[in-house]
């Protein structure tokens, strides 16, 4: 089999998700890594890129010099797709840049700066024709596709509450001022956008309800606050939310929580029965039942349905986690690309993949939680754009 080509922006020496995306996109052979532009500082790319076993002449200072010369390859040596790992001010001009010379794009959330950008993105990608993914990670792991279908097939009933929380405890105290480049780029207006918890994970938790629900958020009621001293982004938030079908919901987002890790948990209960998951012990989903024991489902059971089975690498009792979702993203979007070469509609694994409509939706709901934190008005109505 003929692997993927992907291309990388950002994501050099020192970066945390880089790493990650790479391994995600290298987990099951399908996509292989041949070029990148890995730093804004030229010596740093090219120490990345000779760390990662790169021909020198695929290695580039810059993002726009790599797409001048990959567009200029053979299409059997070129990059197929870039992925883009910058700070959040740089998605939109690399995605910009590649959809423009011809790449399909895989980008981190949140997908661009602001809404406006967002907006310009799918105009783009409705222009050009070109695939675009978005690593909302968490919608990769196989319980929690086990638990959408069951939702959409009825199994819940009718939903009445989404309860969702995701609570760090990194940036309790001013980890951007213990030259902690992740923490400086994050609470960064100029860089980060227009929030820091909202907009790094509470955009996650926002993606997940809707994902898992099969519900559209409507309205918003939101308070956003910085609790550390000197800080300009929000470290903390909550949002009450109203969904188009009725069902009312939670999100907490915090990174101040002193001594947690990654706490992403949600709870969905309709009129039938409830479900929880927690994306720490994400190998079991539990689901209520009035009447009825408490049912606990794992990974890798033979009880579980297509999509969820298709998402699972190992037998029951062997855990899988972050990678592994992650990487169902990538294969996903591989699995797209492989289809669009051969004329084909994607099977519904590779269709379940974060898109342009999720970032778009991921942007308003930034923009809109910050927006409504500092207005006096209660509610306030999210927009289909």
């Amino acid at each position: 089999m003929v692997k993927i080509r992907m291309g990388m922006v950002g994501g050099g020496e020192g970066a945390f998700i880089g790493a990650i995306h790479r391994m995600a996109a290298n987990l099951d052979g399908e996509i292989e890594l041949v070029c990148g532009a890995f730093s804004s500082d030229a010596d740093r790319a090219a120490r990345s890129g000779a760390a990662l076993g790169l021909p020198v002449q695929r290695v580039y200072p810059d993002y726009q010099a790599m797409m001048s010369a990959e567009a200029a390859l053979s299409a059997d040596k070129r990059m197929q797709f870039v992925a883009i790992v910058t700070p959040n001010h740089m998605h939109f001009p690399v995605a910009e840049a590649a959809l423009q010379a011809g790449f399909h794009v895989m980008s981190d959330k949140p997908a661009t700066f602001d809404l406006a950008e967002a907006l310009k993105l799918r105009t783009l990608l409705q222009e050009t024709g070109l695939l675009y993914g978005l690593t909302h990670t968490y919608t990769g792991y196989p319980l929690v596709k086990e638990a959408r279908q069951r939702i959409l097939d009825g199994e819940l009933g009718k939903i009445r509450k989404v309860v969702v929380e995701y609570s760090q405890g990194w940036l309790a105290d001013r980890q951007e001022d213990a030259d902690n480049k992740q923490a400086a780029w994050r609470l960064d207006p100029s860089r980060a956008g227009v929030s820091s918890c909202m907009g790094d994970i509470g955009v996650h938790a926002a993606n997940l309800a809707e994902y898992m629900s099969g519900e559209k958020i409507s309205e918003i009621c939101s308070d956003l606050t910085a609790f550390v001293d000197g800080r300009e982004l929000d470290d903390d938030g909550c949002v009450l939310m109203r969904f188009e079908r009725g069902a009312k919901g939670l999100l907490h987002a915090s990174q101040i929580c002193a001594g947690e890790e990654n706490a992403l948990n949600i709870s969905i209960s309709g009129d039938k029965g409830s479900l929880q998951w927690s994306q720490q012990e994400p190998n079991t989903l539990w689901l209520k039942s009035p009447g009825k024991p408490t049912q606990k489902l794992r990974t890798g059971g033979d009880y579980l349905g297509h999509l969820a089975a298709a998402n699972t690498r190992t037998p029951a009792g062997h855990p899988e986690g972050y990678l592994e979702a992650f990487a169902n993203i990538y294969m996903a979007f591989a699995g797209q690309i492989r289809a669009r070469e051969k004329g084909e509609t994607p099977d519904q694994r590779a269709a379940d993949c974060p898109g342009i409509e999720d970032a778009v939706r991921g942007m308003t709901f930034i923009e809109l939680a910050v927006a409504a934190s500092n207005s006096d008005i209660k509610w306030h109505r999210f927009e289909q754009h």
